[in-house]
């Protein structure tokens, strides 16, 4: 009978392989055109593949917990002559993937890391789970070099080896010892999205970045919040309010990009949410246009989506700014780091009660007070712009009937 190929789809614009997490088929299961029956993950969500045509599972040519490029053939379906003319039994070649040349270190690991061909498909080459490479130990000799790029290793792993060589330089018995000592300890190969994270905060710290805070009454929105039928929680009024200040002063809400600073068309801000080992950023579009009320209910089914793992590469992409709430972990203070592609971090903190002055009453009184931080790309915004838009969401936070 007729095979038609189960192909590794595109699952984003920069995705160019994904890990095989669960397989739902068998040979020989009856199958239905578009049914779901390979999952995959990549470092920014868990996302299904689904079949071209109706038919029966002849084979899965993959294995769970290995990583394939887009365009590997995962398995095959008995089909009839008429889909099969439809698919033809041909293997798509991966794709080249542009090294993006902002990434220091990525073309070199990408000349120097050689897959390892295994069947119909691709597999990440062995070694230690690296994603990304950065510049920044250096006095390596190349045979130091070919040893990292065999294990998939970068410099900035290897920042806390003490160099024996001369002038420092690490040597090949510095990073076996290195290696062998590793080998002793407990650990386990990352998973795809704390890997994503990784990669992620690696490209992040390559900006100039800074944080300014200050504090926050929120006993203003707590009242608010009580007459709320839909209960949005701080996070939420913080989000608002700072999609309302970067509407009001659009020159805040810009990315710098080469000698060009491009103004974002759409303030998109991202809530960042825990999910198991990492972090989500689903993104909700236009939130300057987007009530309390509706923003409560994208909130609810963003995080329900995050927490399944099902948030799409799309649906995290284009933010110009994330609001992080630490403070339902308990802190008062953090200083969390803006995305890559994004400008700002707002954080909030935890609440407390503390007492404070009142003049006309001339006595102390108590309020919930939070610390409130911004974290920057001061290539965009400088100290005053940032301490501007910060103080603009304070007293919008302390006056929600704004929101």
């Amino acid at each position: 009978m007729p095979q038609v190929p189960i192909i590794m789809p595109q699952l984003g614009e920069s995705i160019a392989e994904a890990t095989i997490v669960d397989i739902k088929v068998k040979p020989g299961d009856e199958i239905a055109a578009d049914q779901e029956i390979i999952d995959v993950e990549t470092n920014k969500a868990v996302m299904g593949v689904t079949t071209p045509c109706k038919g029966k599972i002849d084979k899965i040519t993959v294995e769970l917990k290995e990583t394939y490029p887009v365009g590997a053939v995962l398995g095959y379906v008995e089909a009839s002559e008429e889909d099969a003319a439809r698919f033809k039994k041909t293997v798509p070649e991966p794709p080249k993937g542009v090294v993006a040349k902002e990434i220091p270190g990525r073309e070199e690991q990408a000349a120097m890391a050689v897959p390892q061909r295994d069947g119909e498909g691709v597999r990440r080459a062995g070694g230690l789970p690296v994603p990304a490479s950065t510049k920044g130990a250096t006095f390596m000799s190349p045979r130091v070099r070919a040893r990292m790029a065999e294990l998939q290793l970068t410099t900035a792993d290897l920042a806390g080896i003490m160099g024996t060589g001369a002038g420092n330089r690490v040597t090949i018995k510095d990073l076996e010892n290195f290696l062998h000592k590793i080998d002793n300890q407990t650990a386990q190969e990352a998973s795809a999205i704390r890997a994503g994270v990784a990669d992620a905060m690696r490209r992040s710290w390559t900006r100039p970045l800074s944080t300014i805070g200050s504090s926050v009454n929120l006993d203003p929105v707590l009242q608010d919040r009580q007459s709320r039928d839909s209960k949005p929680g701080p996070g939420l009024y913080a989000l608002r309010a700072l999609a309302l200040a970067l509407a009001e002063n659009p020159g805040a809400a810009a990315k710098f990009i080469g000698n060009r600073v491009v103004q974002s068309s759409s303030i998109d801000i991202g809530i960042a949410v825990e999910v198991q080992d990492g972090i989500m950023v689903p993104v909700i579009r236009s939130a300057d246009k987007t009530s309390l009320v509706d923003l409560t209910a994208k909130y609810k089914e963003l995080v329900e989506l995050a927490r399944q793992r099902r948030i799409s590469p799309d649906m995290q992409a284009g933010g110009i700014a994330t609001v992080s709430n630490f403070g339902t972990f308990g802190m008062e203070w953090g200083t969390p780091i803006p995305l890559p592609d994004q400008t700002l971090l707002l954080g909030l903190g935890v609440g407390k009660k503390v007492p404070s002055w009142d003049e006309s009453k001339k006595e102390f009184i108590p309020k919930t007070e939070a610390q409130i931080t911004l974290s920057f790309d001061h290539r965009s915004i400088d100290g005053g712009g940032a301490a501007r838009l910060l103080k603009r969401v304070i007293e919008l936070l302390e006056d929600p009937k704004k929101l």
